[in-house]
């Protein structure tokens, strides 16, 4: 995955990457290390505006597992009839979202090999993410805490055992501990559990201000942005590809990458290309910390709630993000508030002595695919690549998603210059 002889780079190749976020601004610097012309197009201002705006905050190699088991879906059947449970899916008839859901079941047997390959590619994700921000010196509230899952039951306590295998397997090492363990690891935890596992060697940090400040770093290496530019259609070119937006301008690109987030579907149908992306809607809220009990009492290390499926994150000083649920309702932006109300609860239960007094929600569209495992890489037509569908671990997974990318198209391209 190192970046190509200087002799080799494919200076004249033109790449556009269609997408702001995570995953396209990291795209975005991995290309131009590797001496492509890079352009950046989104529909927004700024960038990392929608999905990678306010997440959970976790660099989580630990959350890797995939939701593709019958016990996920015996709980979601369960949580049908429950507002607030951590799955709502609204019954308006849709044909995206049932056949969507049927292939999701079909990679239930592939439930194991996927866990182990996404820890696996979460782990080189660390590492990637942490060279990025050592060599441009990024300050996006990184904490070095480690993340402890915490369980209330022994039945969700023995299931975390056999994914503590499966990610084991993938090398990460993370450790089962006891709960008097757990309050020493974060002295502020308060309530009753059975026990819970820690990985020390994941982080926390905010993904808003690590996309903003790397588009900064793009741009100085030469990276052009095309904000508040909405694409009204992708085709094939000659031996490129046409980008033609609304306002009736057209560009012509050596390639495209798409990291549109839940759009990639449609702008990979206009290529000839499939990916099943869904959007499934995630919430959290932002605790200010405005007075100094609440900073004292607010946890450092970033947890994560089984029961609940909930995390939370420290983002600096001032700051304690709560996040969590999955809502299948298509494109639905709306912030709903019952859907709100659990994480203020999850908040008060477990850390009373923090003030809820002022609290942000958001909601964001995460991309998921059937299987759970992001696409990225060459397509099945000539100049299109993908990095989309990461689904909740986008924030973990891109660093190295976008080096593995970048690396395959200086393959290509070199291969044929």
């Amino acid at each position: 995955m190192r970046a190509l002889p200087k002799e080799c780079l494919p200076m004249s190749k033109s790449i556009a990457v269609i997408g702001a976020g995570i995953t396209g601004v990291t795209s975005a610097y991995q290309l131009v290390l590797q001496g492509f012309d890079v352009t950046v197009i989104d529909q927004n201002r700024y960038p990392a505006m929608e999905t990678s705006y306010a997440n959970g905050g976790q660099l989580s190699a630990s959350n890797a597992e995939v939701w593709n088991s019958w016990r996920s879906v015996i709980k979601g059947i369960r949580w049908m009839l429950r507002p607030d449970a951590p799955l709502s899916i609204s019954p308006r008839p849709s044909w995206h979202k049932y056949s969507w859901m049927a292939e999701f079941l079909s990679h239930i047997p592939n439930h194991d090999k996927n866990t182990i390959e996404t820890a696996r590619l979460a782990i080189l994700s660390r590492d990637a993410m942490a060279e990025i921000a050592a060599v441009e010196n990024i300050d996006y509230n990184r904490l070095d805490k480690g993340i402890l899952h915490i369980y209330q039951s022994e039945e969700d306590l023995q299931a975390a055992r056999h994914v503590n295998t499966l990610l084991e397997q993938a090398g990460l090492e993370r450790s089962e501990v006891a709960p008097d363990e757990m309050r020493a690891i974060e002295p502020t935890l308060t309530g009753e559990y059975v026990g819970g596992f820690y990985t020390p060697s994941d982080s926390t940090g905010d993904i808003h201000r690590f996309c903003t400040g790397l588009a900064e770093v793009c741009k100085a290496k030469g990276v052009t942005f095309r904000m508040s530019t909405t694409i009204d259609s992708l085709a094939h070119q000659g031996d490129g590809i046409r980008v033609t937006s609304e306002d009736g301008e057209a560009l012509h690109f050596d390639a495209v990458v798409i990291c549109a987030g839940i759009k990639s579907r449609e702008f990979a149908q206009q290529l000839g290309e499939r990916i099943n992306v869904y959007p499934v809607k995630g919430y959290s809220i932002t605790v200010n910390l405005t007075d100094a009990q609440s900073r004292a009492n607010a946890p450092n290390v970033s947890l994560l709630d089984d029961k609940a499926k909930i995390v939370s994150s420290r983002l600096g000083e001032n700051r304690f993000r709560i996040a969590g649920t999955a809502e299948l309702s298509g494109p639905n932006r709306d912030i709903r508030d019952y859907r709100i109300r659990p994480l203020i609860k999850w908040c008060e239960h477990h850390f009373p002595a923090i003030s809820t007094e002022e609290v942000v929600p958001w909601a964001g569209l995460r991309p998921m695919v059937p299987s759970m495992m992001p696409r990225y890489g060459k397509g099945r037509t000539p100049a299109v690549y993908f990095n989309t569908g990461h689904g909740h671990l986008g924030w973990t997974l891109s660093a190295a998603t976008s080096k593995l990318l970048a690396a395959e198209m200086a393959q290509d391209y070199r291969a044929v210059a």
